[in-house]
This record gives structure tokens, C-alpha cells and sequence, in this order.
């Protein structure tokens, strides 16, 4: 079955993510990719995440495709007008690309080009639109494409830790609208914060995968507490990651990661793994979990 058959069916859903190299080398992105065949049901290529100038999200995709993978093609707002978002995603369905995630993007001041001019001529709702209007046959200008049409499973975003929540819901009905499938969270930490925001979507019909990043050190614990909106990482964690030694971090990550999918993966659809950089690490995670 096809990602997209899966969500349709229902069933659980396990996705990981690799971020592509500041540079062409991506052997060790296709190793990396390599330790989770078969384990996780489609991989997300982020598109120059945080910023950062990267190879693209389209070719790693493309490269993974070949090798048999189901990618996750990242497409943020950022950095291209409607024409060039529209032109990549029509270059991602010629190449066999099934899935989107559509994001409206970090702002460029966040990352290794401050100077950069950022785009964002369309926001995450709009472009999910545009795609939808790709796949009944026309582009934004009302254009008829030619031939054989573009089909995708498309996902968004959401922070379920959000405060205020209620402007993350009335967005996520308008992700939905516009033909948004599935949703992969911001990391969640704390299951009681995960636990309210799905009570207070009961009424929407879509596909949640709740988000884990692995946790690196207690003081990236409260740089994210302090700095990234809608993350809480509850201070008994922080106090686990304190109580072992430098060498022993990286395991105590893996058994708090995989406590937490244990915990979150009943109470939704599926889980989304986000390594930052410790991609060997979601094997032994998994392991951890059962999965």
C-alpha cells in the first residue's frame, strides 16, 4: 500500500525525516535512509530547514524514490513565488512523487543567509490550494494543464502546544479545506498538552502524527522551553536528561523518545520522527518502542 492508500485506510503510521547535506555528497543520507527500510511507511526531505542553504528537498526525494523509498517532498513558502511552487510540485509528480508536506517556512533572518530576501508570495493554506487546483487540472491563473494530471497525499503542519490553541485549530480547518490529508505536530513532550489539543479537535476528520524530536541535552531542553513557541518539555524530563553523564545522553534520549511514542502512538493515527541530525539513532528508537 502507498502512503496515501495507508491514511485513506487508516491505518498506523510511522514516518521519519533526513535533512539534506550543504552539499551534493548524500551517500550518508541514503545510508541513513538505508537503516529504516522497512520500518517506517514514507521519509520527509525537509527544504533548507531553519534556513540553512541545503541541497534541495526535491532531489534528495528524487534520489530516495529511485532507491524505493516513499519521500516526503517539504515545500515551504519561503523562498519561491507561486510560479516556482507551482513549477516544483509539478517537477515532483513528473518524478513520482507522491507526497507533500506544505509549509509556510522559518523566516530567513533564523538562518546562514540573514540577508536573503524572503518570499512567502503564499502561505501554507494558500499553496495547499494551489495544489489542489494542480490536481483538478488547472494552476493558480486559471490555466489548463495538458496531459496526465498530478496526484498527492498532502499533509501540513500544527503546534499542539500552541497558547492561545484556538488559532492553530481554525488554521488546521483551513488546511483541511484546502486539501490538507494528514498532519505531522511541532515535538510534543508533554502528554497531557498532546492529550487536550486532541480533545479540542474532536470535530476535525484528519490524520494526526504526533511529533518527537529526540532530546540532545537537558540545556537543549530549555533553550526550546525558552525559545520555540509552543514547546513545553516538562521539567521532570529535563531532570533525566541532568542525571546521567555526557556519554550516556544519547541513550537516555532514546528510552525518553521511545516512552513517549509508547504513551502517544494509542492516542493517534501515527508518529513522525524527527532526528536533527541523530538519524542513525531512529533505529535503536524504534527498537526501544517495540516498533
Amino acid at each position: 500500500m502507498t502512503f496515501k492508500e495507508k491514511i485513506q485506510a487508516g491505518k498506523s503510521l510511522l514516518t521519519s525525516e533526513v535533512g539534506p547535506p550543504k552539499g551534493i555528497e548524500t551517500r550518508a543520507i541514503l545510508e541513513d535512509a538505508e537503516l529504516v527500510r522497512g520500518r517506517v511507511d514514507a521519509i520527509n526531505v525537509t527544504d533548507l530547514q531553519s534556513s540553512v542553504m541545503r541541497l534541495g528537498s526535491l532531489a534528495v526525494c528524487s534520489l530516495l524514490k529511485e532507491k524505493g523509498f516513499e519521500p516526503i517532498f517539504q515545500v515551504t513558502c519561503r523562498d519561491r513565488n507561486r510560479l516556482a511552487l507551482q513549477s516544483d510540485i509539478l517537477s515532483a509528480a513528473s518524478l513520482g512523487i507522491e507526497n507533500l508536506l506544505i509549509l509556510t517556512g522559518d523566516h530567513t533572518t533564523l538562518g546562514d543567509h540573514p540577508q536573503a530576501k524572503p518570499v512567502f508570495d503564499l502561505d501554507s493554506v494558500q499553496l495547499l490550494g494551489a495544489v489542489k487546483g494542480l490536481q483538478a487540472g488547472f494552476d493558480m491563473a486559471g490555466n489548463k494543464l495538458q496531459g496526465r494530471l498530478p496526484e498527492f497525499s498532502m499533509g501540513a503542519v500544527v503546534n499542539p502546544g500552541a497558547d492561545p490553541l484556538e488559532p492553530q485549530i481554525i488554521k488546521m480547518e483551513k488546511k483541511i479545506k484546502a486539501g490538507a490529508e494528514f498532519f505531522q505536530t511541532q515535538a510534543v513532550y508533554d502528554v497531557k498538552v498532546f492529550e487536550n489539543f486532541l480533545s479540542r479537535i474532536k470535530h476535525l476528520k484528519t490524520t494526526i502524527l504526533a511529533g518527537i524530536v529526540l532530546l540532545k541535552s537537558a540545556g537543549m531542553a530549555k533553550y526550546m522551553n525558552q525559545n520555540v513557541a509552543g514547546v513545553s518539555v516538562p521539567e521532570n524530563l529535563i531532570d533525566e536528561m541532568n542525571s546521567v553523564s555526557k556519554e550516556d545522553r544519547s541513550k537516555k534520549s532514546i528510552e525518553i523518545a521511545a516512552r513517549l511514542i509508547r504513551e502517544l502512538k494509542p492516542m493517534c493515527q501515527g508518529i513522525h520522527i524527527m532526528p536533527i541530525g541523530w538519524d542513525k539513532k531512529v533505529p535503536l528508537v524504534l527498537d526501544a518502542a517495540g516498533l
